[in-house]
């Protein structure tokens, strides 16, 4: 049986619905498709820190329902590598952050016998990372072979007029509206990467809702704590 006996909570926002795909379409229907026909070794998905790749993964999980198990190894890796174990009983194994531990022997033995068990019962494995498998600084070389066979997609990062439609989408998928200028302006006074931005749409949300205000610009810097000049 395997040992994440602890529930590891999805983010209510990650589904595909808040997903905005923005040059990323062939991974989404990748996904999409595989977990509807529920076949396929899976796939591995690389790109930079907060472009996505945590939110499709849970947006697996979150449709394959409990047919699936979420693994992210950032926040596991002190566990130890027995957290794999059993595993492979489920269609869907989505681990997160896998880069975390190459490097790492008793890791990189357990992700290939898990790699292994998957092959055997038509499990599906989906990996996330920095990289494709040869950059990762894997040295079990059979476990990099084995992770390159996989189909590997690049997240590709959004550009700013990207980023507001994706800030508006998550707010929609909450029940929110988000003006456009509203969410520009978000832009231009937080840290830009998407994890922060959807940190702040949490915060503004919280505020809106006990304060009973529209998400508007003079409410987003009463909540931000910015003085307008004058």
């Amino acid at each position: 049986m395997s040992q994440l006996a602890l529930p590891l909570k999805l983010q209510d926002h990650a589904v595909f619905e808040s997903f905005l795909p923005a040059g990323n379409e062939a991974i989404v229907a990748f996904l999409e498709d595989a977990v509807a026909d529920r076949a396929g070794p899976g796939c591995w998905i690389a790109g930079a820190r907060a472009a996505g790749k945590t939110h499709l993964l849970q947006a697996v999980c979150e449709r394959a329902g409990d047919a699936a198990q979420f693994v992210p190894l950032a926040a596991l890796a002190d566990a130890g590598p027995a957290i794999l174990d059993g595993l492979q009983a489920r269609a869907f194994v989505c681990i997160d952050d896998v880069d975390r531990v190459a490097g790492d022997e008793a890791w990189e033995i357990a992700l290939f016998a898990l790699c292994n068990a998957l092959a055997d019962t038509g499990g599906i494995l989906v990996c996330a990372a920095a990289a494709v498998p040869r950059e990762c600084g894997f040295r079990l070389a059979d476990l990099e072979s084995r992770f390159s066979r996989l189909p590997a997609f690049q997240l590709r990062s959004l550009d700013e007029a990207e980023r507001v439609a994706a800030l508006r989408l998550r707010a929609r998928h909450r029940g929110l509206e988000l003006p456009a200028e509203t969410a520009a302006y978000l832009l231009t006074h937080s840290r830009r990467d998407m994890a922060s931005l959807y940190e702040l749409l949490d915060r503004l949300d919280n505020a809106a809702l006990k304060a009973q205000r529209r998400l508007t610009i003079p409410f987003a810097k009463e909540v931000l704590g910015i003085r307008t000049p004058g």
